[in-house]
């Protein structure tokens, strides 16, 4: 589980570099820069407990790889990684993002989640598949199979972007070696990822 594991968080990261790299001709100026992205301690009411905080590595590799793109002002990447009870293979969240202020938000969800299909060892199983909500951002989601050591795993990637923040989390579960891609509920897990977008997005000052 834990080289799986691995596999995986490199796929997020690469993800999010696509994020700023790849867009469309965006109209209109940048937004304030009210909110930014975080890494609490917990996360979904104290369920994932941070292990590690990679936005020091991996996340510097993510600045410095979409440093001077035309639709990103001011950007911070966040990378991190949260367990169940300090046990990775219980359960493992993986969210890698960024702060600043975009444009094009709607192409940041769609090539995040694209961007996810792209990594070595990655299948697209189901999706993406938007779901919206009044007041709040599109979330998307899809399903895909990780291939990695001699093993595979199953897990869904779920992405917002909004005029401040956007990121993609990535979860794994002791059932994530064997389950099947249409026994996924995305529905669920959109608003799981809408519960983690509220524990990390908090104002500025």
């Amino acid at each position: 589980m834990l080289g799986i594991v691995g596999g995986v968080l490199g796929a997020v990261v690469a993800l999010v570099v696509v994020l700023v790299l790849i867009g469309r001709a965006a109209v209109g100026g940048f937004p304030e820069a009210e909110y930014r992205l975080t890494l609490p301690k917990t996360l979904a009411d104290g369920r994932y407990a941070l292990a590690q905080d990679l936005s020091d590595t991996q996340g510097r590799q993510i600045e410095d790889e979409a440093d001077g793109a035309w639709d990103a002002k001011d950007l911070r990447a966040v990378v991190g990684q949260y367990n169940i009870g300090g046990d990775n293979s219980t359960g493992v969240l993986l969210l890698s993002g960024m702060y600043g202020r975009f444009k094009n938000t709607h192409q940041m969800r769609v090539h995040m989640l694209h961007g996810a299909t792209q990594a070595d060892g990655v299948t697209l199983l189901r999706g993406p598949k938007d779901f919206p909500k009044d007041g709040e951002p599109t979330i998307g989601c899809e399903v895909l199979k990780q291939e990695k050591l001699g093993a595979s795993i199953v897990y869904p990637v779920c992405a917002w972007g909004d005029g401040n923040t956007g990121a993609a989390i990535a979860v794994t579960d002791e059932d994530s070696m064997t389950q099947d891609a249409s026994d996924v509920d995305l529905a669920s897990y959109a608003e799981f990822t809408r519960q983690v977008r509220s524990d990390t997005v908090e104002p500025i000052g």
